[in-house]
């Protein structure tokens, strides 16, 4: 009877020892799994800084408008978005809302669905009341011109007095409230 009591002793001493070792691992693995988080975003690609100019494109819009640099003029806010991507998802009812009230309508405002045609569709339906849309692979022209990697990718653009158009805003905060119409 003592040997099975010492033995029970052990057994619940080494069960213990497990689920400490174990809680320390799962920290460990949450801090570690923090670190690469904070790194991945650190590293996300950006746009076009603020003041740098876009490059040159030439597409066909889902409308089978011919779309090129030369068609933006004025401020114009241009959207990347990709049906793949969840932050895309939750940000597309804020930007349709936003670009609604865009000033200049459905002709300032860009929207580039980037990626395979799953989803697509509906992202389309959805900007296409409020927004030129565009449908490219990931690497196309349009991303290509504005260098966006990542998605959502939210632009202000506009003319230069030399002609050059260059990015105005990199960063645009559609939850920050509608642009004021003109």
């Amino acid at each position: 009877m003592p040997l099975l009591i010492t033995a029970v002793a052990l057994v619940g001493l080494l069960a213990a020892l497990d689920l400490l070792l174990t809680v320390g691992v799962i920290k460990r693995l949450r801090d570690h799994a923090d670190l690469i988080s904070d790194k991945a975003n650190a590293d996300a690609p950006v746009p076009l800084d603020i003041g740098e100019e876009v490059g040159n494109f030439s597409v066909t819009s889902a409308d089978d408008e011919e779309l090129t640099l030369a068609d933006l003029d004025g401020e114009t806010l241009v959207a990347f978005f990709s049906p793949n991507c969840t932050p895309c998802k939750e940000k597309l009812p804020l930007f349709t809302e936003y670009a609604r009230h865009f000033p200049g309508g459905p002709r300032q405002v860009l929207a580039v669905i980037a990626g395979g045609a799953e989803g697509g569709g509906r992202f389309a339906e959805t900007l296409r009341p409020v927004a030129r849309v565009v449908r490219e692979d990931y690497n196309g022209e349009v991303g290509a011109a504005f260098q966006a990697k990542a998605y959502p990718t939210l632009l202000l653009v506009g003319r230069e007095p030399d002609g050059r158009v260059v990015v105005r805003d990199n960063q645009v905060d559609v939850t920050a409230g509608l642009p004021l119409a003109a």
